[in-house]
């Protein structure tokens, strides 16, 4: 297993940015500080935070399992070390550099084709500065219910950022060999078993200042009505920090969440009288830190007023009894039938995953995936197989 690297005190961002000038929640500000402030204070009396432990078999200590269960999250402390980062930020800036000039566009700014160019499937979500695009409206199965609070963007700002980058195994090497991160790869083992299955990866990018918000919501949309429903039926999202993340620009979640079922949010956004749900805490992480959301909790965020940048690498799993032979899509993929071929197919990204991570980080223990491990000679990940995964993420399995 990789030893654990310390990491610098800080992970200072070199990527092209807009210079803007200050903004701020308006006549919500001094409301917003204090939320953000009793909130951070909540969040780190907590007890589920930590460096990654395993028992003398590697498994993982059964008390960081059980504390994620109760509460719907864990923050996975000092994950990644400073070389990895830095190989993570090399990918990111380049491909924010061939960026789209314009939403929807083809072509960056330099008039060469953008990294996006001739995908079929969804690569870039744009957001209008400092908005929130999904609240209230019928989006993702309606699963944001209330709207947030939108501040106001200064004059400087575009009309569209650049906010989500989909498929991204498929555009960062860097982001295929984190895909194979043994630690996290037995995270996934502990919750859903060893033959759990994708869900899907992105790259959020909250912009300083111009970072839109998600309203409160829940992820799952198939299972709520299953009797066997539990607090894993619906998955989880893993958040790898590149910079780190706090009360201003990081996700939110109501502790304990994930139990109950279906939630009436729109109920509790109305008693709570604005978007600021009094329950809820912020993710608090540095560089190279680990968030892990059971898709199950509610969970929000807030538009990024403040001057620092969150980037988070997205990754998601689900337990294969879950899927397996389930009709569903239309948000993250286009709704399809996850027969067993279709699971398979997908879950090749893990094999390439590993093996990208394998050969650049050859003194590591690698993570055997037991459903292809008897193949893994199939899945030897080269820069000739960028090919054959393009527009792999139209098989994500969203449910």
């Amino acid at each position: 297993m990789p030893v654990e690297s310390s990491l610098p005190r800080s992970f200072k961002p070199k990527l092209p940015l807009l210079d803007l000038p200050p903004v701020d929640y308006g006549d919500q500000e001094q409301a917003m500080q204090a939320y953000r402030a009793d909130g951070t204070a909540r969040a780190l009396a907590m007890d589920n935070r930590g460096p990654f432990r395993f028992t003398a078999d590697g498994k993982l200590a059964p008390e960081i399992l059980a504390s994620y269960e109760r509460h719907g999250f864990y923050v996975f402390t000092n994950v990644l070390a400073a070389e990895e980062l830095a190989d993570l930020e090399h990918d990111l800036s380049g491909l924010l550099e061939r960026q789209p000039a314009e939403k929807d566009g083809e072509t960056d700014r330099n008039g060469n084709p953008a990294f996006n160019a001739g995908h079929k499937s969804r690569a870039i979500g744009w957001v209008r500065p400092l908005s929130d695009p999904l609240g209230g409206t019928d989006y993702s199965y309606g699963r944001h219910p209330s709207k947030m609070y939108e501040p106001k963007a200064g004059s400087a700002a575009p009309e569209w950022v650049l906010q989500l980058i989909h498929g991204s195994l498929q555009y960062s090497e860097a982001a295929l060999r984190l895909y194979g991160h043994p630690y996290l790869l037995k995270f996934a083992e502990a919750v859903h078993g060893p033959d759990f299955t994708p869900f899907n990866e992105a790259i959020w990018v909250k912009q300083p200042r111009l970072g839109g918000s998600v309203a409160w919501h829940q992820d799952g949309w198939t299972h709520w009505q299953k009797p066997d429903l539990g607090p894993h039926t619906h998955g989880f999202n893993m958040m790898i920090q590149l910079y780190g993340c706090d009360a201003a620009n990081g996700l939110w979640v109501v502790p304990g969440s994930n139990h109950g079922g279906k939630h009436d949010i729109k109920a509790m956004v109305a008693e709570a009288g604005s978007d600021r749900l009094p329950q809820a805490v912020p993710l608090i992480c540095g560089p190279g830190d680990v968030a892990v959301t059971s898709r199950q909790a509610i969970h929000a965020s807030f538009a990024n007023t403040s001057p620092n940048i969150r980037v988070t690498f997205n990754m998601g799993f689900h337990r294969r009894s879950s899927v397996l032979d389930v009709k569903s899509g239309g948000v993250h993929n286009p709704v399809s039938d996850y027969t067993a071929d279709y699971i398979r197919n997908r879950s090749r990204m893990i094999m390439y995953g590993i093996d990208a991570r394998r050969q650049r980080y050859p003194h590591e223990e690698s993570y055997v995936y037991a459903p292809l491990a008897a193949e893994a000679d199939r899945f030897r990940w080269s820069p000739e197989k960028k090919a054959e995964i393009w527009d792999y993420n139209l098989q994500d399995i969203g449910i």
